[in-house]
């Protein structure tokens, strides 16, 4: 008997608190944002290896699911979102945001239409958020809104997602989101590096939607064919390293979506009008963003790592906030932080116990790949003054 059905055997747990991915051998819980899922199975640095060569998946169960049915399921969604939906074909993953009225990010969700229904994957504590505003907007539309507790996240990337894949649900298709990070999609626009020159670029992983009373069943069948289990670590170490936005860290206080470079794969410059796009539209073609996104490489206690939430400083002063910090098994320690975008970009910054250089992710000039060169108006404006 394997390990595996060893586990199957002796657990009959079903919709518990806890992911039943955590009985398996070496599993060490993760706390705080992550608690409910393995923050690794006994080597975090080999997970990581096996998670970037596809050799690997992660338990994401404790992310939100939120399915929206119904004919108008679509328009709807397309009117109070980030993202051009309406002609969204069956099986076509994108992302979207959920702004406040002044453009503020309050959630995101991965998106998935199966050509029945929707299906929003959000970050974990994101899901009710998200239920209760679209609740809130329902009107007389013909929509259904309901919380999935009976489905569980897996992720992987190249050949274990195709893996996962086959353990998908299927209704009309089956549910396997494409991450889209970082490929510029239609619509939208960069603040950081073009596609081709981004660290990310080539970067191919999924969140495959499962039955969540079947997660031992199939971790034993991904077993088989050699495609072991990498706690959160790995997976966020791989996120952080390929600069992608995560909502439970990097939507800190009046985040704009330009300060992260989110509006690549998650805002669509073309479309109708929705909540807070008068800021997107207005931060593209007049301002720039107040802040830019940095990886810090870190130097500091040896095992140890800052805090979501703690200070970058400069010169004595506070100049920015880490938003994510993970220790890497190539790049060693580093954070992503959100600092002024006037922060000279050769600064080493210090976040407590830290030390830190910093490489632009956002670029400092403020300005997108679609920003005008000049703001209009600026010749009327200049012969105002004169």
């Amino acid at each position: 008997m394997s390990d595996f059905d060893a586990v199957a055997s002796r657990s009959g747990a079903e919709n518990a608190p806890q992911s039943l991915l955590l009985s398996l051998p070496d599993a060490v819980p993760a706390t705080g944002l992550d608690a409910g899922v393995a923050l690794h199975y006994g080597a975090p640095i080999p997970e990581q290896r096996a998670l970037q060569s596809g050799r690997a998946f992660t338990d994401l169960s404790h992310l939100d699911v939120v399915t929206v049915s119904g004919p108008d399921r679509l328009s709807w969604l397309h009117s109070l979102t980030s993202q051009a939906l309406v002609d969204r074909k069956p099986g076509e993953s994108t992302e979207l945001l959920l702004l406040d009225p002044d453009g503020h990010i309050e959630t995101a969700a991965a998106f998935f239409d199966d050509g029945a229904t929707s299906w929003l994957i959000a970050d974990t504590g994101h899901g009710e958020q998200l239920a209760a505003f679209l609740d809130s907007m329902r009107f007389m539309l013909r929509v259904e809104l309901e919380r999935r507790d009976d489905v569980a996240v897996l992720g992987g990337c190249g050949a274990a997602s195709s893996e996962l894949a086959a353990h998908a649900i299927t209704t009309s298709l089956p549910l396997v989101w494409r991450d889209p990070w970082p490929r510029t999609a239609v619509g939208g626009a960069t603040y950081g590096p073009v596609d081709a020159e981004h660290p990310a670029n080539g970067r191919d992983c999924a969140l495959v939607l499962v039955p969540r009373a079947e997660l031992l069943s199939i971790a034993q069948e991904l077993d088989k064919a050699d495609i072991r289990p990498a706690g959160i670590a790995a997976w966020e170490a791989a996120r952080v390293t390929a600069w992608r936005p995560r909502p439970a860290t990097e939507i800190v206080p009046r985040a704009l979506p330009h300060e992260l470079d989110w509006l690549r794969t998650a805002v669509h410059l073309d479309k109708g009008c929705y909540r807070g796009q008068e800021t997107i539209a207005k931060v593209v073609n007049l301002g720039r963003p107040p802040r830019r996104l940095v990886m810090l490489y870190l130097e500091g206690v040896p095992g140890e790592l800052p805090q979501h939430g703690d200070d970058v400083v400069a010169g004595g002063r506070v100049v920015g906030t880490v938003t994510s910090a993970v220790s890497d098994g190539e790049e060693g320690p580093v954070a992503l932080a959100l600092v002024r975008r006037n922060l000279p970009v050769d600064a080493v910054v210090e976040l407590g116990d830290f030390r830190a250089a910093q490489e632009a992710i956002v670029t400092p000039s403020g300005k997108s790949s679609v920003s005008p060169e000049r703001r209009p108006g600026a010749e009327l404006r200049r012969q105002a003054r004169i």
